[in-house]
């Protein structure tokens, strides 16, 4: 186990292509792009649709590329798209694989961040809050072996949990939305588990598990 890779932990969280690549292999993978990539998939499977994640990437740049990128590793993880619509949907998906497997399974968060100049990772408040949401749900379900990084995410979303549609409003990726006319998309993204649908990607389409 390398100092990076949090494979002491069950529950691990990095950021971006180069988080996702640093962890140690786990059995679920759960992408985070509140705004917009995992909240409009979760949104969309609730209705009956797909998304197929290669069509994704015309719109999405963070969320979209992670889940391929996920999907794409040799030992064939569960990925699942996590957002705060959804976040104890997909607790109770990660506890009803672990029970399906038998055996303690592991689980990747990976928030996605914004993707500026060079690829480098701008933190997002979105996506924090995000992961943290689902890694918060996943402790009353006995899945709380968590690396540091992920038992901060989990305390800032509970701490901050009252605050969600004020602080996703005024971060930095929510003013950006603002500016051309898609606040709305903001503040649906703030409900805390208004959905119970988790998406699931297998072959290229995300469906509902």
């Amino acid at each position: 186990m390398g100092a990076f890779d949090q494979g002491r932990y069950q529950v691990r969280l990095d950021w971006g292509l180069a988080g996702l690549e640093r962890l140690a292999p786990a059995d679920v993978y759960v992408i985070v792009d509140v705004l917009r990539f995992s909240s409009s998939v979760a949104a969309a499977v609730t209705d009956g649709g797909t998304v197929s994640v290669d069509a994704a990437r015309s719109s999405s740049i963070n969320g979209a590329p992670l889940a391929a990128a996920a999907a794409a590793l040799p030992h064939a993880p569960l990925v699942l798209a996590g957002s705060l619509r959804n976040a104890s949907a997909v607790a109770r998906a990660i506890k009803a694989e672990q029970e399906r497997r038998s055996a303690r399974t592991s689980v990747a968060i990976v928030p996605a961040g914004e993707r500026g100049a060079g690829d480098a990772v701008r933190f997002a408040v979105e996506d924090q809050l995000g992961a943290g949401a689902i890694v918060d749900a996943l402790v009353p379900l006995g899945i709380d072996h968590s690396s540091p990084e992920a038992v901060v995410a989990a305390e800032s979303f509970a701490g901050l949990r009252r605050a969600v549609k004020h602080l996703l409003t005024a971060s930095a990726s929510g003013l950006e939305l603002a500016e051309v006319g898609r606040v709305d998309e903001v503040r649906a993204a703030a409900a805390i588990d208004d959905l119970d649908a988790v998406p699931v990607l297998r072959d290229g389409v995300f469906t509902a598990l």
